[in-house]
């Protein structure tokens, strides 16, 4: 029950096996849920490890890139989205260097790139917001309660998305070309889950997103240099393109 109440699994005993499975076409979180026994079973491996041996740390090199900044944000947030609690804060924004407060109904947690972010309403507009926790300060759980509406939903928003820049954009299909080498880490790690491999031979990995174009996408294109080409839709290669001839620019 409770995992039915947390992440949205049906769990059903199978007679036949003898056994609890999950029923798959009544889930609604499968991926968040095996992603969320990801990040547990590695907490109780690294736990285990340094109850075994003090000096456990000597062997493991961790990504100190500031991912953990505001993380003690993380547990009243998640508390607040699970019991539908507003909270307030202030929040600093890059582009415009300004601190702000908010009051917000916060509707989703979403992890990327090893950062958190805090999806909700602001105010009582149906406005949908994403603050990163590592730039929220005076963090505070109202005791007032909201009524969590059906739409907008702030997770289906992030369906058809990678990373955070949602739009109302219908998806597309964008398709692209990796150097043989590039395509093995793309096939192992995909760049989203509708990835579908159209060609992998010595000559190229070609693959198949169906997903809404955005500024997360064009920084992963560009991030992988010249392993990767847009073959389809037309203007995003015309844009990467554009980008490119800017930056070779400031080398010139």
């Amino acid at each position: 029950e409770q995992i039915r109440f947390e992440f949205g699994v049906e769990i059903k005993y199978d007679r036949i096996r003898r056994g609890y499975i999950i029923d798959y076409d009544n889930s609604v979180n499968i991926e968040s849920f095996f992603h969320f026994l990801e990040i547990v079973n590695t907490a109780e491996l690294l736990t285990q490890s340094l109850l075994e041996s003090k000096d456990a740390l000597r062997h493991i090199s961790f990504d100190t890139g500031g991912g953990l900044k505001g993380i003690n944000n993380l547990r009243p947030l998640l508390f607040a989205v699970r019991e539908r609690r507003k909270v307030s804060f202030r929040h600093y924004n890059f582009q415009t260097d300004k601190t702000t407060d908010y009051t917000v109904k916060p509707y989703l947690l979403r992890e990327y790139q090893n950062r958190w972010y805090v999806v909700g309403l602001v105010g009582d507009t149906k406005k949908i917001r994403i603050f990163g926790i590592d730039r929220i300060t005076d963090l505070e759980v109202k005791a007032e309660t909201f009524v969590r509406d059906r739409t907008p939903d702030p997770a289906s928003l992030f369906d058809y998305t990678i990373g955070l820049v949602f739009s109302q954009n219908t998806a597309q299909d964008v398709i692209l070309s990796f150097t043989p080498t590039q395509g093995k880490y793309v096939k192992s790690l995909p760049l989203h889950k509708s990835q579908e491999i159209l060609i992998d031979n010595i000559q190229e990995c070609r693959v198949k997103l169906y997903v809404i174009p955005n500024y997360e996408l064009t920084q992963e294109i560009l991030r992988l240099g010249d392993t990767v080409k847009v073959l389809e839709p037309e203007w995003l290669a015309t844009e990467i393109r554009q980008i490119l001839k800017k930056t070779l620019k400031q080398y010139q």
